[in-house]
């Protein structure tokens, strides 16, 4: 088996084992372990509550970087979850309203209500939407997996024709993705283009490739040549190289979007070098999904955890960007 293969099949095994929420129930009632990978998610969260969220993105802003904030959670099963996460949500942007940052709030619809109820999840959304009406803030809703695809663009299609400041992640590795893009109408959106965290059937999704590679950037380049506002989500060197290249980061409402302790060095260098970057912040409680994806997407990540996991030393969450 090459290395390749080895970290494709380990990246579909990290992406199964987030999924599995025995496993994330056993982790979070065995306190020895959740623990030691708590240790390891210090490195991609920011902290468990929004102080330190808002306090990593203060630091970030002052040297140049945007941000975004997520209150980490998904798949809220009952209405009172889904309210106590909207009330937090809200805190966050009159916090950030308070201070004047012209942030962007992230989130899972399935934090605020669509794992419980279509219509809950768009009152919700309207909550927020009315609270940002007149702020600098954008709220940008995450996708999940491909079973709320349909679910979660049909709520962001209706939501977004009352408020503008409303964005949508799309994933490039859906089928789905490029007929929606087709589809979109000619006034410009707000987006955010990733590969997919999530593990998908065949039929429904392309796997991590060259041709995953091939269609992100044809998908970047209709967004961009149809005006949308489109941030460019991914560490993968070989597609900013060739944004670069093609003249792409510099044109208007484009910009290099990355998570939080993830690269910081290549977001560092972007920035350097002129181009716009914004970094995604996580904070909360919920961040066991959030390790496996990190991990699974960039298998290196994992030797960071063991150590982290190992060490006697206490864990540092403040990642250093230049």
């Amino acid at each position: 088996m090459t290395k390749v293969d080895l970290e494709k099949q380990f990246t579909e095994t990290m992406k199964s084992i987030a999924r599995r929420a025995d496993l994330k129930a056993y982790v979070e009632q065995t306190p020895s372990i959740f623990h030691m990978l708590q240790r390891a998610a210090a490195k991609y969260v920011t902290g468990e509550d929004r102080s330190a969220g808002l306090e990593a993105g203060r630091r970030l802003i002052n040297k140049g970087y945007a941000v975004s904030l997520e209150y980490i959670g998904e798949n809220a099963t009952d209405v009172q979850s889904c309210e106590a996460a909207l009330l937090e949500m809200k805190q966050l942007i009159q916090n950030l309203a308070e201070r004047g940052i012209a942030a962007r709030v992230s989130f899972d619809l399935s934090h605020i209500g669509l794992s419980v109820d279509d219509a809950l999840a768009f009152k919700q959304l309207a909550a927020l939407g009315d609270q940002t009406q007149q702020t600098d803030i954008e709220l940008f809703i995450s996708m999940e997996e491909s079973a709320k695809t349909e679910a979660i663009l049909a709520i962001y299609e209706r939501a977004a024709a009352i408020y503008p400041n409303i964005g949508i992640t799309l994933q490039a590795q859906l089928h789905r993705t490029t007929q929606y893009m087709n589809d979109l109408q000619a006034e410009p959106r707000r987006l955010r283009l990733v590969k997919g965290a999530y593990q998908e059937p065949e039929q429904l999704a392309i796997s991590r490739s060259d041709a995953l590679n091939e269609r992100y950037l044809h998908l970047l380049e209709q967004s961009i040549d149809r005006g949308h506002r489109v941030s460019i989500a991914t560490h993968d060197e070989r597609i900013v190289d060739e944004v670069i290249n093609r003249g792409w980061a510099l044109k208007p409402g484009v910009e290099f979007e990355m998570l939080y302790g993830i690269r910081p060095d290549l977001s560092s260098k972007l920035r350097k070098a002129g181009y716009p970057v914004r970094i995604y912040l996580t904070y909360g409680h919920e961040w066991y999904l959030y390790l496996c994806h990190r991990i699974a997407e960039y298998p290196p990540n994992l030797y960071q955890a063991v150590i982290d996991i190992a060490s006697d030393r206490p864990v540092d969450s403040v990642v250093d960007y230049e």
